[in-house]
């Protein structure tokens, strides 16, 4: 197993094909486990790395709270690690808003990025409803199973949910496999995401985005992706139906493809 330092953090990380680097931000109380629809795909063209955030997984989980500037000095930790200059970024939900704040600190270091289902910080937050906010938070008492069984309605569509079960188990499967999150864990990456606020930054961003959204995410609603097309300059956004907030895993297939044709784009224009 390999691990970075960052500080007195250590942060467990994987490495999978070559080509051009393609770092992938994982969400709260995700990891390296969570891009298991993607690895097999972009390994093929891409040198794809993948880390579980600190706070999670397999990486350190010192006392919080954590700030999205750390999570995103972890990323830049890494990709120094590995020798990478720059690389294409993909974030999900938390691991969206580290994107963005890996662009506002080290604008250079940004190819190009995907941001699916996520928001820009308090400023310019749409909220989910208040039960989805108390049924996500409320894990006190609960074994890692019933937190995941709760939270299965917050991640995926009714949709997706009623005509892919076996998609469903084979989630809670691979998600059950890694080190259980403490709580105090979960709410210092929670304390992040509250404190996270890049709103007026974003404007300044130079690199190509593509935003993604799922029409049926009660988690960060859509509404926010919308926001986030608005504040970034050239920004593309898509917005897909019967799709909740796991957008990679709904419709790998779809996410996949589109990830890869975005990125295709800007894979010729250097070396970098």
């Amino acid at each position: 197993m390999a691990y970075c330092k960052n500080g007195e953090v250590e942060i467990y990380y994987e490495v999978h094909g070559d080509g051009a680097p393609l770092i992938f931000l994982s969400g709260l109380s995700g990891g390296a486990w969570s891009w298991y629809r993607q690895i097999p795909y972009f390994k093929e063209r891409y040198r794809v790395i993948v880390f579980d955030n600190r706070g999670a997984g397999r990486s350190s989980m010192p006392p919080g709270p954590y700030s999205m500037e750390d999570f995103a000095g972890d990323a830049l930790a890494l990709l120094e690690e590995l020798g990478i200059d720059r690389a294409f970024v993909v974030g999900i939900s938390m691991g969206g808003m580290i994107a963005q704040q890996l662009a506002v600190m080290a604008p250079d270091r940004v190819r190009a990025m995907v941001l699916g289902c996520t928001h820009c910080g308090r400023a310019r937050r749409i909220a989910p409803e208040a039960w989805v906010l108390e049924r996500l938070g409320n894990n006190q008492g609960l074994t890692p199973e019933e937190i995941l069984d709760k939270n299965i309605p917050l991640l995926f569509g009714p949709a997706f949910r009623e005509k892919h079960p076996e998609e469903i188990e084979e989630y809670k499967k691979v998600h059950l496999s890694m080190p259980p999150q403490p709580i105090d864990a979960f709410q210092a990456q929670v304390a992040a995401i509250n404190t996270f606020d890049v709103c007026e930054k974003l404007s300044a961003l130079k690199c190509p985005v593509l935003i993604i959204t799922g029409k049926d995410d009660i988690l960060v609603p859509p509404e926010n992706s919308r926001v986030l097309a608005e504040l970034i300059p050239n920004a593309r956004l898509v917005e897909w139906e019967n799709i909740g907030h796991a957008i990679h895993l709904e419709n790998p297939e779809l996410f996949n493809s589109t990830v890869d044709s975005f990125f295709k784009e800007f894979l010729d224009r250097s070396n970098g």
